[in-house]
């Protein structure tokens, strides 16, 4: 039997050049795209040569309720306004109990979105901010 984990229930934390910025609790856009040119050969009406092209990589939005880990966002978004330098980082899906289910190595981040909490005291709702990164790649290690 292979030893696989099934995750009932994980959560993620995301680590900039070493820099650790928290856990999350939702991660959506981990994916690529690739683009497929067409390319007939001449004599040959059977099929078309379907040639990989250019990759178009998702933007990944990941959010959570406020820590004290959210100003940490916030202090990256700054520094990256004063100057826009791509740095990799690492996502981790765990468990409850803190076992990596799987990691992945991003490459070339920089945050293109924050959007902090709302509060309304009307609400009984969790204050939750949402993080957006655009990436040059993944990596799964």
């Amino acid at each position: 039997m292979p030893d696989t984990i099934f995750a009932s229930s994980v959560f993620f934390t995301l680590s900039i050049a070493g820099d650790d910025l928290g856990a999350f609790h939702t991660c959506d856009g981990l994916g690529a795209q690739m683009e497929v040119e067409q390319f007939t050969e001449g004599g040959n009406n059977g099929f078309t040569w379907q040639l990989p092209s250019r990759i178009t990589w998702s933007n990944i939005t990941m959010t959570r309720p406020v820590t004290s880990d959210s100003a940490k966002i916030l202090t990256w978004f700054n520094e990256v306004i004063q100057q826009a330098e791509r740095k990799d980082g690492e996502i981790v899906a765990r468990t409850p109990d803190l076992t990596p289910v799987v990691r992945w190595q991003v490459l070339g981040i920089i945050p293109i979105r924050w959007q902090g909490p709302t509060f309304d005291p009307s609400q009984s709702q969790v204050a939750v901010e949402t993080l957006e990164i655009a990436h040059e790649g993944l990596q799964a290690s």
